[in-house]
């Protein structure tokens, strides 16, 4: 697990994934602790990415933890085989139908770190009762299921009642919108795990943006 200080995730949904060795490598040499994966079902998010094989893929290619986001309705009967294919940390939605503590349960049983996601109109009292059970808590700061939306405010109230409720030892990230004008509110807030997508991968020189993104963190 990803603790003890600050990391900036490239989410991988922006990058080139026809020289996806290319853009692992690059990443790789930027200095990136880890990876940020999205997965996407088109029902419970209205938008299709990838699945198991490109996880698999991706485990073959670098040796970096896989935090892997399931944008999925039914993520319970997918969870074994995604720790399978590689995933270090499994997030899953507190908005889905099925027994969220169930399937969180199912995550700690396979092995991986358990993560849980909450949309940006999704209220805090819905996932209260559950965050004895994670590691990680991911606040959506855009709605699910499309990057290069803009960064909704409502994630930073909710990182703050977070930090002040939950143990040092979880971990807090925040997905979508995070640029160098709102990385530093989101760690001021308490999250310590950033996930980026068109802040590296819409630049030209990927170690550049990290540090840049790195640099704001630290000041």
């Amino acid at each position: 697990m990803l603790r003890g200080k600050n990391v900036v995730l490239p989410s991988l949904l922006q990058c080139d994934f026809g020289n996806l060795e290319r853009e692992i490598g690059r990443l790789e040499a930027a200095g990136v602790a880890a990876l940020h994966l999205d997965v996407m079902d088109g029902h419970f998010v209205p938008n299709l990415s990838y699945g198991l094989p490109i996880v698999a893929a991706i485990r073959q290619l670098t040796d970096l933890p896989l935090d892997v986001h399931l944008m999925i309705s039914s993520p319970l009967k997918y969870v074994d085989q995604f720790i399978k294919a590689g995933a270090d940390i499994v997030t899953v939605h507190a908005e889905v139908a099925e027994d969220v503590q169930v399937t969180l349960d199912a995550i700690r049983s396979g092995g991986a770190g358990v993560g849980l996601a909450l949309n940006p109109a999704t209220e805090l009292k819905v996932i209260e009762a559950l965050l004895p059970a994670c590691d990680l808590v991911l606040i959506m700061s855009v709605n699910a299921g499309f990057g290069g939306q803009a960064f909704n405010p409502v994630a930073l109230e909710k990182l703050r009642w977070l930090r002040q409720r939950v143990s040092p030892d979880v971990l807090l990230e925040v997905d979508g919108g995070v640029n160098l004008s709102t990385i530093r509110d989101c760690c001021q807030a308490g999250a310590s795990l950033f996930v980026v997508g068109s802040a590296i991968f819409g630049q030209s020189d990927y170690r550049a943006a990290i540090t840049d993104l790195n640099d704001q963190l630290r000041s």
